[in-house]
């Protein structure tokens, strides 16, 4: 393993840990006070310890942990215990800030600033390789066997956890919930520069083979294989590949792995039209 990979995994969980006790932050000094939602499991834990008054760290865990043993056989593994790691320390986090003085209690701070802050820390979770909230785990489950969009999977959740708080509570505060999570996800995208539900991977390689292998058993990807030349390399592989902005760091980890040396592009894909084929699970023989 070279000296920058052995001190890119560190570095990642750092990340992991300062963008969750950003997005704690922001959920207790923004979005609580105002009983603000996130959406997915935080927003069930806001609904859950408004009614209860149950700390919201462990409600956030103890929700979290069903969502995990759920995709630890489906998601690769150092996406799950990212993930673990990320949801443990953004519990923590949520326990440490609950005890400190609010940063507000009016509604238009709470919504801009707790949108924008949230989202910072949740696209540094996303961008270092895990993620915050078990129904992103689900609607990547959801994505590969029935191939319908992460975010639009995501935004349903959140829908009608909005819409539960709207009866609960009252309307204005679902409105408030609505429009915290459109900035928040604006902003999620500007930290990963496009976290668009689906993205274009071009890699060209000298080890296409068993890069294409290791994205179908563990991504469940297939791959188009095209033949290019180099100006001054000459003859080279190129690599296609359409994934969601989730498998994109794990993508990068399989690549690294194989060849350090590949050239790789990713980029935004706006619409897919036809069937894009893949595995629905993972599988210990490549298809041939």
């Amino acid at each position: 393993m070279s000296a920058i990979n052995k001190f890119k995994t560190p570095t990642e969980f750092l990340f992991l840990a300062i963008g969750s006790i950003v997005a704690a932050f922001a959920i207790e000094e923004f979005l609580v006070p105002c009983t603000i939602l996130d959406g997915g499991v935080v927003g069930v834990g806001i609904i859950i310890n408004n009614l209860t008054k149950f700390p919201l760290g462990l409600i956030t865990i103890l929700l979290n942990i069903p969502f995990l043993l759920i995709g630890s056989r489906k998601m690769g593994k150092m996406f799950i215990i990212k993930s673990a790691f990320a949801m443990t320390c953004f519990s923590i986090a949520l326990g440490i800030f609950a005890r400190m003085e609010n940063a507000t209690e009016d509604y238009l701070l709470a919504v801009s600033f707790g949108g924008v802050i949230l989202g910072i820390g949740v696209g540094t979770v996303i961008k270092s390789g895990g993620c915050l909230d078990g129904t992103e785990t689900i609607a990547i489950l959801i994505n590969k066997k029935f191939n319908l969009p992460v975010g639009q999977v995501v935004l349903a959740f959140n829908v009608i956890i909005f819409t539960i708080a709207g009866f609960i509570f009252d309307f204005d505060r679902a409105m408030y919930s609505l429009l915290t999570y459109f900035i928040t996800s604006r902003i999620l995208d500007m930290v990963d520069s496009g976290l668009n539900n689906a993205k274009a991977a071009f890699i060209i390689t000298n080890d296409a083979k068993e890069i294409a292998d290791k994205i179908y058993t563990q991504l469940g990807r297939t791959v188009t294989i095209m033949e290019g030349e180099g100006m001054v390399s000459g003859p080279k592989v190129v690599l296609y590949c359409v994934l969601t902005r989730f498998e994109v760091h794990e993508l990068k980890d399989i690549i690294n792995n194989v060849d350090s040396s590949a050239f790789i592009t990713v980029s935004d894909v706006s619409e897919i039209i036809g069937n894009h084929i893949k595995s629905s699970k993972k599988l210990d023989e490549p298809k041939k």
